[in-house]
């Protein structure tokens, strides 16, 4: 029984609906480690043919990381934190099952990354996208450096991540986030009917298919090692302790570069 995941299994395919609702399904450790068991187990079983993600309620598919937990870690436990969730996110990216995101609303931060990890990202119209992290003094932690500008350019994902700026659906399609926009009420019948699509066709062809992209984007590039130990890096600095103690007192932070 998980804790923080909700799991429907119907004809091969796999819904996991994170489900915090009380923090807008932020990912805390607990839920890290709910995923990779999930995920460890659909590799193993060949009656899983396939993987929807999905956020649990109306409001948020992941809003981001669990800020309170974060602001609490060392600078080893924070370089720990980002080479966990990589390797997390990299077991996302690699499954030669297909892997959607359905996302249903906020997916900020760590949940934008988790998207990206995704096959395809399926979003309704309500759906907002960004990487927030300099807002709090850090970057993000679980490959968004490397895979926001793989799917939407240099010059954009960096204008993205260094203003922090959060975009609609539609703003996230037009720049290549997205594949699809969807009228919320539809999300799941979209997503689900995407699936079925690809779950038809050879599933050792769409394994091969996931491979061969990949290959091109290979996690052994040093960017993720450069992007893991930056982020620890940010976790030492007065700025971090100002940007978590602003967010949880919902103020803007000042920051001073130190």
């Amino acid at each position: 029984m998980m804790e923080n995941l909700k799991i429907d299994h119907a004809d091969g395919v796999i819904t996991i609906s994170i489900s915090r609702p009380e923090a807008l399904n932020a990912l805390n450790l607990k839920t890290l480690s709910e995923l990779i068991t999930v995920l460890q187990q659909t590799y193993q079983h060949a009656d899983y043919r396939g993987i929807i993600l999905t956020g649990d309620g109306e409001k948020a598919f992941v809003a981001g990381a669990d800020i309170k937990e974060l602001s609490a870690l060392t600078h080893e436990q924070a370089l720990a934190f980002a080479q966990n969730g990589q390797r997390l996110f990299k077991l996302i990216e690699d499954c030669p099952k297909p892997i959607i995101a359905a996302v249903n609303g906020y997916a900020l931060g760590g949940g934008c990354e988790l998207a990206m990890a995704c096959h395809i990202r399926i979003a309704s119209e309500n759906a907002r996208f960004g990487q927030p992290e300099v807002n709090l003094g850090i970057i993000p932690a679980y490959g968004g450096t490397q895979r926001l500008p793989q799917l939407v350019g240099r010059g954009k994902a960096l204008e993205l991540m260094m203003t922090g700026d959060m975009i609609s659906a539609t703003q996230a399609k037009d720049i290549g986030l997205v594949n699809h926009v969807v009228p919320h009420s539809d999300l799941m019948e979209f997503t689900n009917n995407m699936m079925r699509k690809i779950l038809s066709k050879g599933p050792v062809a769409v394994a091969n298919v996931i491979r061969s992209v990949n290959a091109g984007f290979s996690f052994e590039h040093p960017g993720y090692e450069a992007e893991a130990h930056n982020f620890a890096a940010c976790t030492t600095t007065q700025d971090f302790r100002e940007g978590t103690e602003a967010f949880v007192a919902k103020r803007q932070p000042q920051f001073k570069g130190e």
